[in-house]
């Protein structure tokens, strides 16, 4: 039983400073220690917030048939996350793992103070480095096991391990890798495997986790496979649109080598990758031989120290494509594969993700009858409000393109993030960020007006990722009058990632495909 947290105020210690980050309960923020001066990252939970959200609920419940009880049993779930993910971080101190400083219950709020990392996300930095070799990629594995390693000997399974939780101690040359995020850790018992529900994301969840066997530490190791992968060519090894296929290729070990990028990768690296790789778990390398492979503890010989400027360039399309798959396979996660000893939950950045019912309840038949009928209820009560929100990310979206179709470049700014990024023919192949690249089209290929343009769009199709993003993708359809005065149509697919900043929907990232340029139109004359 994890020491209650000590009976203090969190800004009798701390003063807070500018956000860093927000999801649907919680916002991380910078905040200074002020007896030392020392900055950390506090995690902020709005508990009155998450109660307020279930308590709208509690009268609908009832009606269907649950007890108080029943209700609150379920309902105190979220905090008992909560206490769990604390008590998990403030057992481990590790210098590859962000660490828990201090956790302060308050009545409103729950506060958990990690390190400071100021480093980004460790695949971003590869990307920006001048020269990144096979010896690189192994000095990063060896890092992530190392951290793994000092979870599974502490009794942790971290169960998400995943290229967004892989984050660096600062800026800095060389500096450490940390793994962050234990909101879906579990706690086991020596070499324990059991049913512990389904939590992760796809492309890194294990054969036995998808085949609802009982499972245990070797599943993180599964995932350091991929990411392992991911280091040496830029792209994962299982990889499907659709997710049965996607889940039936892991379930088997379906993976390859394929030329010309392989070629030059060393056997010995191979080696690792089938070992961490290896459908059965029993036989799945543990991080402690994983840290002994000669790949790992003797890459000066045997590790090449050659640039892989292919990797890189890989690398760059699938940062920017998980971006935004990574949050969309993550709900389909959530309402997918569903089973009746699972619920929905929300992470802290507000995506979904499905997560077994704790694992030290014991659940007869009836009362797995009610979790499951819980979350229909509650999933069906939220409906009205999710159909609004759609709505409301298709009229913004009606609205950017309204922008676009009158060549009103003030009004474009106000619906995008300044940071914009895109996939369009124009950057051929390359990502685009900032605003310059479309404000050249503004300036030199707008039309003056939209009195002979209509734009449409059609088939709209929105992806609500938790309180505040959103995905839309649709088919843009645009009419015009070209110089004999003929009517013409084009289209054009595409798909935008909204997010809500300060109750304003702002357009973060799009695609768009085909070869038609957003001003290609002829004009009338």
């Amino acid at each position: 039983m994890a020491a209650p947290a000590a009976c203090t105020r969190f800004s009798d210690n701390y003063d807070l400073k500018e956000e860093l980050g927000k999801g649907a309960f919680s916002v991380v923020r910078r905040c200074v220690q002020k007896c030392t001066g020392h900055e950390f990252a506090a995690k902020i939970i709005n508990t009155k917030k998450l109660s307020a959200r279930e308590k709208q609920h509690q009268a609908n419940y009832y009606m269907n048939g649950f007890s108080r009880r029943r209700f609150w049993m379920l309902y105190s779930k979220h905090f008992q996350k909560l206490e769990r993910e604390a008590r998990i971080c403030r057992k481990l101190q590790h210098p590859n793992i962000v660490r828990l400083h201090d956790s302060i219950q308050e009545e409103n709020y729950h506060y958990l103070v990690f390190d400071l990392v100021t480093g980004g996300e460790l695949f971003e930095d590869i990307v920006a480095r001048e020269f990144y070799s096979e010896a690189d990629a192994s000095h990063c594995i060896q890092q992530i096991l190392e951290s793994v390693n000092h979870c599974h000997q502490n009794g942790v399974v971290h169960r998400d391990l995943k290229p967004e939780n892989l984050l660096l101690a600062s800026k800095a040359k060389g500096a450490a890798v940390k793994l962050a995020d234990f909101g879906l850790a579990i706690e086991v018992q020596g070499e324990q495997h059991a049913w512990f529900g389904f939590a992760g994301t796809p492309g890194y969840l294990s054969p036995e986790v998808l085949k609802k066997e009982p499972y245990g530490k070797p599943v993180d190791i599964w995932a350091c496979g991929v990411i392992l992968y991911i280091l040496l060519v830029g792209y994962p090894p299982f990889w499907d649109e659709d997710q049965h296929r996607l889940y039936a290729q892991i379930k088997s070990g379906s993976y390859d080598y394929p030329s010309p990028e392989w070629d030059t990768v060393t056997p010995e690296a191979k080696n690792l990758i089938n070992q961490m790789l290896t459908v059965n778990p029993a036989k799945r390398i543990t991080a402690s031989d994983a840290l002994k492979h000669p790949w790992i503890c003797q890459r000066e010989r045997v590790a090449s120290v050659v640039h892989r400027q292919e990797t890189v360039d890989c690398l760059k399309k699938f940062n920017a494509r998980r971006k935004l798959k990574g949050a969309i396979l993550t709900t389909m996660l959530a309402t997918r594969n569903f089973s009746s000893r699972s619920i929905i939950t929300k992470k802290g950045d507000g995506s979904q993700v499905k997560e077994s019912t704790d694992s030290s309840t014991t659940l007869e038949d009836d009362d797995i009858k009610e979790e499951s009928d819980y979350c229909y209820t509650r999933l069906r009560l939220d409906s009205e409000d999710t159909d609004a929100r759609k709505q409301e990310v298709i009229k913004i979206t009606e609205q950017l393109l309204e922008a676009i179709t009158s060549g009103d470049y003030d009004a474009y700014t106000k619906i995008c993030d300044p940071h914009l990024t895109s996939f369009e023919p124009e950057s051929l192949g390359n990502l685009v960020e900032g605003m310059d690249f479309h404000k050249y089209y503004f300036e030199h290929v707008a039309p003056k007006s939209s009195k002979f343009l209509n734009t449409t769009i059609l088939n709209p199709n929105v992806h609500l990722l938790g309180e505040e993003a959103a995905c839309i993708a649709y088919v843009r359809l645009t009419q015009y009058v070209d110089k004999q005065g003929a009517t013409q149509v084009c289209q054009c697919e595409e798909t935008r990632v909204w997010q809500k900043k300060d109750s304003k929907w702002q357009n973060v990232h799009f695609h768009r495909s085909s070869n038609t340029p957003p001003f290609s139109y002829p004009q009338h004359k």
